[in-house]
């Protein structure tokens, strides 16, 4: 299979924030009396905030919030989970992301961030990737989350390629979905190996040089 562009998912791809997501939620709803653990956590991959808060909220029997208090909460998720990326350095981008990002670029091919994240811009910018993407596409510039490809699409398009030229990058299923419904091939990574829905299968992200 030919490629002339890759999009490479942020979260659990280029850097890893699980954690920071974690603790975020853990410290938003303790004192509500609503359960959130590890688990929980983990269905929250390349999910949007709000859509995350449902998600939460879904899991402990639909606990009742006005829309504002739900509002109220995903943003002081945000306040606390800024405070906490804040504490990210280079360090925190492996020497073989680095590498595969740069091979890439080498070879020719045009590379997007494309992440559902509001905050993918700051975590460039305290980790050093803010020149390694052609193009970058966050929560900010899209409508609707991944399972819905809006992110993807606005890379390709972005990039000048079509969606059918581009390999998408993801460790969430939901982000594998959003690939397939937006006529790209994926490469799943992490935990998304597990779907089976994807094209490729990565141990690792220096693995990706052999597919493009």
């Amino acid at each position: 299979m030919s490629f002339k562009a890759v999009i490479f998912d942020l979260d659990g791809v280029i850097v890893c924030t699980d954690r920071f997501h974690y603790q975020a939620w853990k410290r938003t709803v303790e004192g509500l009396g609503i359960f959130f653990d590890e688990e929980m956590n983990d269905r929250l991959r390349g999910v949007g905030r709000m859509e995350s808060l449902e998600i939460i909220l879904e899991c402990n029997g639909n606990r009742l919030f006005s829309q504002e208090e739900k509002e109220k909460l995903a943003a002081r998720k945000n306040e606390i989970y800024r405070e906490l990326l804040a504490s990210m350095t280079p360090g925190d981008v492996t020497g073989e992301v680095r590498d595969t990002l740069s091979e890439i670029r080498r070879r020719g091919y045009g590379i997007c961030l494309g992440s559902s994240s509001r905050n993918a811009g700051f975590i460039l910018e305290r980790t050093g990737l803010k020149d390694a993407f052609d193009q970058v596409v966050d929560g900010t510039q899209i409508k609707r989350s991944k399972p819905d490809p809006e992110v993807f699409l606005k890379g390709a398009a972005l990039l000048g390629e079509r969606p059918g030229d581009c390999l998408v990058v993801e460790d969430a299923e939901a982000g594998i979905e959003a690939g397939i419904a937006g006529g790209m091939k994926t490469a799943a990574i992490g935990r998304a190996v597990t779907c089976g829905k994807a094209d490729y299968r990565l141990e690792r992200l220096g693995d990706l040089l052999g597919i493009v």
